[in-house]
């Protein structure tokens, strides 16, 4: 995907000089027909597994239709995030809807929770309370998810690199076919031996799986919307390559933080006793910050005298930056 990179450099007359650099933008594609088809195929799963699962009297099958909707809600979710993602910036919204993407993750993320709930509760009370379940009909209907959750997974694979969201759903539909096929096992198992048990504990096991394999997306989610450095950004890399940069003697008053689940934004205090640098200094920080540290959206402050520095340092290293530069 080719992106257009428009680093600008400005100068003002007042004691602090400002350079404004955009990066290029990662604003996600539709991806409609993704989407499109994951929901369909998951939505109508759900509705057949739900069937079945009724019909049989199974938790197993029942818990994994549970999740499987929790799943097609959560496509939605992200698919309506991403559309929201690609709207222009307004003069309240000076963003756009980017963050609309983080968001999506969270949302996602307790959802999951809520899912993996209710499934271990009804479990752990079929557990102790055992019903007869046909383990024909749960092979036949869980072989039918390997199939549709491996298709899915497919879908976002190529993209899960790239994005969260993306990367949640192809843990989630991969981490459902193999669920998938662990029911496979459980019902061929209960038709062999009338172990009634296997279908609880079968919930049990999907859980655990659920939370296993999303875990880290949970976690990143949660990071991302408290406006933690992205995972693909080293921090202290950017900390030392900005102090290293000709005529920087102090960093101060670095942040960075995800503007989307694709997008990432650096602001930064320079401190050049030398004098402004010029727009060539800003274009070419613009680019080293876009293409060697993942970062698109970059504002710094040009100060050339210490004595305009901000006294606020949030931070909290001017000093371990001072010998950096050194």
């Amino acid at each position: 995907m080719a992106h257009d990179h428009h680093p600008h450099g400005h100068t003002h007359d007042h004691h602090n000089d400002h350079g404004h650099g955009h990066g290029h933008s990662h604003a996600p594609a539709s991806f409609g027909l993704t989407f499109a088809l994951g929901v369909l195929l998951n939505g109508g799963f759900v509705i057949g597994e739900v069937g079945y699962g009724l019909w049989v009297n199974s938790v197993a099958l029942l818990a994994d239709a549970g999740h499987n909707l929790f799943d097609v809600l959560g496509l939605l979710a992200a698919w309506m995030a991403a559309h929201l993602a690609t709207r222009a910036p307004s003069a309240r919204y000076t963003f756009g809807f980017k963050g609309s993407t983080i968001l999506a993750a969270l949302f996602n993320s307790v959802l999951l929770l809520v899912a993996v709930g209710a499934i271990g509760w009804e479990a752990l009370q079929r557990l102790f309370a055992p019903v007869a379940v046909p383990g024909f009909w749960v092979m036949a209907v869980a072989a039918v998810g390997i199939f549709t959750n491996g298709i899915t997974a497919l879908l976002f694979l190529r993209e899960r690199q790239d994005d969260i969201n993306m990367r949640g759903a192809y843990l989630h539909m991969l981490g459902d076919a193999l669920v998938s096929f662990g029911v496979v096992v459980a019902g061929f198992l209960m038709q062999q031996t009338g172990w009634l048990w296997l279908d609880p504990l079968t919930s049990l096991v999907i859980v655990a799986v659920i939370i296993f394999t999303s875990w880290s997306v949970m976690r990143e989610a949660l990071a991302m919307s408290l406006k933690a450095v992205p995972s693909q950004v080293d921090a202290a890399a950017v900390r030392a390559f900005l102090a290293s940069r000709p005529g920087v003697a102090n960093v101060h008053d670095l942040h960075i933080w995800p503007m989307s689940t694709t997008d990432t934004a650096l602001t930064a205090h320079l401190l050049m006793p030398g004098g402004h640098p010029g727009d060539g200094f800003i274009t070419n920080l613009c680019e080293e910050l876009e293409h060697h540290h993942n970062i698109d959206h970059v504002t710094v402050q040009i100060e050339t005298s210490a004595k305009t520095e901000c006294h606020a340092h949030c931070d909290g290293t001017q000093g371990a930056v001072k010998d950096l530069a050194a």
